[in-house]
């Protein structure tokens, strides 16, 4: 079983940059398509970005395209975060997606698909 520990969360001000990681505790990452997802105070989770087992293939929530960017490595994934505004300000969730059947280049928005999810790490951007 995968156990995911986020860090990187803090407090930033509007503008600038955080980045994100996730990393894998008794396990790696090969073979989970990875995700982000994010959840505002009074809001439903909502999707960010995920990112392929092979890396190869990522896809964004409109809100954040061009300004997030998802990357991974063997036991870790990551979220940069640039030109932060107050609506980013979130608990940022990463969550890892079975795929070894559904080969390399899967990756999904939805947060049923994922199996494991780490505990969160707190965002604010100040305005």
């Amino acid at each position: 079983q995968v156990q995911l520990v986020e860090s990187g969360g803090g407090l930033v001000r509007a503008g600038t940059s955080l980045r994100l990681s996730c990393a894998a505790s008794g396990g790696t990452l090969s073979s989970y398509a990875m995700g982000w997802f994010r959840q505002a105070p009074g809001k439903e989770r909502e999707f960010v970005a995920a990112i392929s087992w092979s890396g190869g293939s990522t896809t964004y929530a409109d809100s954040v395209k061009a300004r997030f960017t998802i990357s991974r490595d063997k036991n870790a994934v990551y979220l940069q975060m640039n030109s932060l505004k107050s609506e980013d300000t979130a608990v940022y969730s990463c969550a890892a997606a079975t795929s070894i059947w559904r080969g390399s280049n899967y990756y999904t928005e939805e947060a049923r698909d994922y199996d494991y999810w780490g505990q969160g790490t707190q965002v604010t951007v100040s305005s």
